[in-house]
């Protein structure tokens, strides 16, 4: 088992100011290519340099994770130039399902360990899964928070449209942790299958607030505020990736994997306001 990556330095969500993607992840799976030509899958590298891998992947990653593993597979190409790395992005359930029906995947980054134990339990992973990221939950609200939302009791108001996952999604089932920790009924005028479905609605205009990841505050930047989820009744999720069964590179895959646990790619996910396993 590989050891442990080191831990970078979380990066502060700052209210008021904050980026969308929700739900675990988004409505639909979206596809993204990190590039570079690519030969037979192995592993190169003159002696006396570091070794590199030559091969094709497809990585499923939860929707969370769409800007920040887009920037690491331009990195992970960049490091291994003949290496090209295509991404599915959406919820996590979703993904799994896929996995289980034959849809060719050579990594699973999953936002929450119960997907990852489903590929497990199906014997569709090779090796251990590792978490290589946390992230915590947060309310997503119009810039400015025209409402005046200042935490989730807030969120109980009927006159609100409030939007979350669906319950089979990771921040879906994370959002009504929080509901249930602060004792608060709310009933969601819709269910979304992925974060950035969720973030959307509410950067569109359609929705008044909704709970998101952190990052997905962030992410959002100027077309969206953010009010902080206290410790007490938040919710820490937990990042696993593995390198699924049936990869038909397991060498690149196995590479990519390393280069997200690693210094680089831990970097990479802590700009992105993650936070260390």
């Amino acid at each position: 088992m590989r050891a442990p990556p080191r831990v970078l330095a979380a990066a502060l969500v700052v209210l008021g100011l904050v980026a969308v993607s929700c739900g675990d992840d988004d409505s639909s799976s979206a596809s993204s290519s990190s590039s570079s030509s690519s030969e037979a899958p192995a592993v190169t590298g003159a002696p006396g340099t570091a070794p590199t891998v030559a091969g094709s992947i497809t990585v499923f990653a939860a929707a969370s994770l769409t800007d920040a593993f887009e920037e690491v597979g331009t990195a992970f190409t960049a490091a291994n130039p003949d290496a090209d790395v295509t991404f599915s992005f959406a919820g996590s359930s979703d993904l799994v399902a896929q996995i289980d029906e034959g849809a060719p995947a050579d990594v699973f980054a999953s936002a929450d360990q119960t997907n990852m134990e489903k590929l497990t339990e199906a014997a569709g992973h090779a090796g251990e899964p590792e978490v290589f990221a946390t992230n915590r939950l947060a309310i997503i609200t119009g810039p400015g928070n025209p409402h005046g939302i200042t935490g989730v009791g807030d969120l109980a108001d009927p006159d609100l449209i409030v939007v979350t996952c669906a319950a089979e999604v990771p921040c879906g089932r994370y959002a009504q942790e929080v509901f249930d920790a602060a004792g608060v009924t709310v009933t969601p005028k819709s269910f979304e299958e992925s974060v950035r479905g969720v973030a959307n609605k509410v950067t569109l205009g359609e929705a008044d607030a909704g709970i998101v990841y952190a990052t997905d505050v962030l992410a959002a930047g100027a077309e969206a505020s953010g009010v902080e989820i206290p410790d007490d009744v938040n919710v820490v999720a937990r990042y696993p990736i593995v390198t699924t069964a049936d990869a038909a590179d397991p060498a690149t895959a196995e590479a990519f994997v390393e280069f997200v646990l690693g210094p680089d790619g831990q970097e990479i996910l802590a700009g992105h306001g993650f936070t260390g396993p």
